[in-house]
């Protein structure tokens, strides 16, 4: 209570101020500013006491109220100066409170009159913050008027208004929290109408309101306000994001429903840890460590047998990755099947950064769940399966680390269980892409017993050819080099369907672009076998390799994959396959029999060309080709030499007489042998030196002069006479180089004339 004193020296004062008041009346505003402006000055110069100060503002109070309806914006911001100024001195600023909640009511929340100059609206929040300030629980009252206010403020036009309000919002939520929570949600609707504001410092403003307003009023609404601050972890500026980390972090540690909302609010933590700004990670780590603390410490009873017997880590544990706590790898234990739903949805999302957000939280979520991931695998396949195709490189490359991680904490016997038989139904690159990701995450151990298993299905052609796309062909590869990189050694019992899938890429249309992967790999397998080269390996391998490729043989087409295939293994394995003609030759006389089918014989015999040209290094090599050679030009390459119409049948003669050529040109026959063969090449040969190719008619001459070469004056005089007629008709071949070929060839011709031949008959 104020002094007799105290009450006299207020009345001299109040006395003074009279005239000024009476002045706030004038219909003139330059009176009215006037007036105002002498109170303002007498209310904040005068060196009153707290006392005579509260009995002072208590008598300018309401007109100082009045003034904030004063059509001059000078008098309004004047009125509120004066009021801040006597509610930041005011010995008991509460009695203010029945006048100046109204008035600010009126002005701030009312859609009928509401204050138009932004400035002054913000000087009122800025009242409005500092009564909360100094009132305090003797706000409660006035719960109602705050709430209404603070509705329409939080989406003010005027950003500053907007920042105000939500620290205004924060400072009543934690003054009189016994009271909030009954009108809390009241402001959850303009806080996410302002969460997407333009200005970031807005947003951080709103999520920070909108922690503590949840925090200390009504936590049913977490539901209402996940949605968006999801949202704002995709946001641009790293304050925001920051803000959203603080906020949730804030929330599982000190929510008192938390444990209703561990599911939906530890994903958006967790989503921060992989946040590009180093800052934000280790601040989304350092309040997910205490999250786990606390709530180990929180549940000490039930976790008493595992904190006792705490799990091991695994000696093959993800490299340079730091285990997680207890309390935080059991939070992931118990919410995962809650959880995985909503990441599986999103993992597939048409937002580029929602995907990429999902597949690196799903990423952190595995890690913490290790061997728990076991009963959630057909979920988390059939996701990885969509996700792992995905056109974005950094989801695919998540997914990859998922599968990985699989492999890591998975029993082997469990995921291939599942993959294994998905697989050979319906075989996709993003199955075997997923199948090379958990043998990678797997180990040697886990991985000895199932490895028959595994190679069985990835070498039946129904996989092997389950796509002629590189990238299908790509992961296949994968799949082989996952093996030989986790299992090495123990590779030696499945080399042989290795190199079945090895040479299936090898022979599909991907092979250019695959081909020195393919060909890694192969060195890699020859490596852990420590044998001397590739030759080694196909040496070791070649009998059951033609054996495979061979089965088919009577029906081979162009189309047949075993054709390819068995054209990667003849050329591929260099001078081993000279060790192996006893297996070739009868392949070679069944699919080039005229029967068969003609582009399938051209590309075997374009294949028999090249191999000619280098026999010593290839079917020579071992110096046995001579043995075979017989069978070789009368079962094989004579047949083809028969004239048949259309222009693949001339291609075959053509190539086929080149296969001829080289091989007479390799000296890999003898005179012997190929007096042997020369009774049934000369007419067939004789027939050729007629064809439309150039080609084909000019090495059917030097083939000719070849073999006469070789009879050494051993021809009979009819053979002679039934070439001399052919050669003659090559003198008038367009070819200049046929004309002397031909030329050279009656040359020889010439000279095999010996006495037996009657010259008189024929001069």
């Amino acid at each position: 209570m104020a002094t007799d004193g105290e009450q006299r020296v207020a009345s001299e004062v109040t006395q003074a101020l009279a005239r000024h008041l009476n002045c706030l009346n004038d219909d003139n505003k330059i009176s009215r500013k006037r007036a105002l402006t002498a109170i303002h000055k007498q209310a904040t110069d005068l060196n009153l006491s707290s006392s005579v100060l509260q009995e002072v503002f208590l008598e300018l109070l309401k007109p100082l109220l009045r003034c904030l309806s004063d059509p001059t914006e000078k008098c309004r911001e004047l009125a509120i100066q004066t009021l801040e100024h006597g509610v930041r001195h005011l010995p008991r600023p509460e009695e203010t409170l029945p006048y100046l909640m109204p008035a600010l009511t009126q002005r701030l929340a009312n859609p009928e009159v509401v204050e138009p100059a932004e400035e002054l609206r913000l000087a009122m929040v800025q009242l409005l913050g500092l009564v909360v300030e100094v009132c305090g629980k003797k706000l409660s009252p006035y719960l109602d008027e705050m709430i209404r206010i603070l509705q329409r403020t939080i989406v003010d036009p005027f950003p500053d208004v907007k920042k105000e309000s939500c620290k205004c919002a924060i400072s009543y939520a934690k003054c009189i929290p016994e009271h909030f929570h009954m009108q809390s949600e009241s402001l959850i609707k303009p806080l996410m109408q302002t969460i997407s504001h333009q200005h970031s410092k807005v947003r951080v403003a709103v999520i920070q309101a909108t922690g503590t307003v949840i925090q200390y009023g009504n936590g049913k609404s977490v539901d209402d306000v996940l949605s968006h601050l999801a949202q704002r972890l995709f946001d641009d500026s790293v304050q925001v994001r920051q803000a959203v980390t603080v906020v949730v972090g804030d929330w599982l540690l000190d929510l008192r429903d938390r444990y209703s909302y561990f599911h939906k609010l530890i994903p958006l933590l967790l989503s921060s840890t992989t946040d590009e700004i180093p800052e934000i990670r280790q601040l989304a780590l350092f309040y997910w460590e205490k999250i786990g603390s606390q709530w180990e410490k929180e549940n000490e009873e039930d976790l008493k047998d595992k904190l006792d017997f705490s799990t091991p880590c695994l000696s093959y544990y993800p490299a340079g990755v730091q285990r997680p706590g207890l309390g935080c790898r059991e939070l992931i234990f118990r919410n995962l099947s809650k959880i995985l739903p909503a990441i599986s949805r999103d993992i597939t999302d048409w937002v580029v950064e929602t995907r990429i957000k999902a597949s690196q939280l799903l990423t952190v979520l595995l890690l913490h769940a290790e061997d728990h991931i076991t009963q959630h695998m057909e979920l988390l396949l059939s996701t990885l399966y969509r996700s792992c195709l995905d056109e974005e490189q950094q989801v695919v490359c998540n997914s990859v680390k998922c599968a990985e991680l699989i492999g890591t904490f998975v029993n082997a016997e469990v995921f291939l269980n599942l993959i294994l038989p998905v697989l050979q139904k319906s075989p996709l690159a993003s199955h075997l892409m997923n199948l090379a990701a958990c043998i990678r995450g797997s180990s040697k151990e886990m991985l000895r017993s199932h490895l028959p298993r595994i190679t069985n299905v990835i070498s039946q052609a129904e996989v092997c050819n389950g796509s002629e796309k590189v990238f299908y062909q790509e992961q296949l590869l994968f799949c082989v080099q996952s093996l030989i990189s986790v299992c090495q050694q123990d590779c030696e019992e499945i080399c042989f369907p290795c190199m079945k899938v090895l040479i299936t890429i090898l022979a599909s249309p991907a092979s250019e672009d695959l081909y020195e992967k393919v060909q890694c790999a192969l060195v890699s397998l020859t490596e852990i076998l420590n044998l001397n080269g590739l030759h080694e390996l196909y040496r070791r391998h070649i009998q059951q390799l033609l054996d495979w490729v061979s089965e088919t043989k009577d029906h081979w087409t162009i189309y047949s994959v075993e054709t390819a295939q068995f054209e990667v293994i003849v050329t591929e394995s260099g001078s081993v396959i000279g060790e192996a003609l006893g297996v070739v030759m009868p392949v070679l006389q069944t699919c080039l029999q005229p029967t068969q089918d003609p582009q399938m014989r051209l590309k075997v015999f374009t294949m028999l060309s090249k191999l000619l040209l280098k026999a010593n290094e290839t079917v020579n090599s071992q110096g046995q080709f001579h043995c075979y050679s017989e069978t070789f030009i009368k079962d094989v390459l004579v047949p083809n030499l028969k004239w048949q119409a259309g222009r693949t049948a001339g291609a075959i003669r053509t190539v086929t007489v080149s296969c001829l050529w080289v091989l007479l040109q390799s000296e890999i026959l003898s005179h012997e042998e190929v007096l042997r063969v020369e009774e049934v090449l000369i007419p067939t040969i004789i027939m050729t030196l007629e064809e439309d190719s150039k080609m084909c008619r000019l090495m059917s001459c030097r083939i000719i002069r070849a073999l006469l070469n070789a009879c050494e004056r051993q021809m009979n005089p009819d053979k002679l006479n039934k070439i001399y007629p052919e050669l003659l008709k090559r003198l008038d071949d367009a070819s200049d180089e046929i004309r002397v070929a031909a030329a050279k060839t009656l040359n020889c011709w010439f000279k095999c004339i010996t006495d037996e031949y009657e010259r008189t008959t024929y001069k």
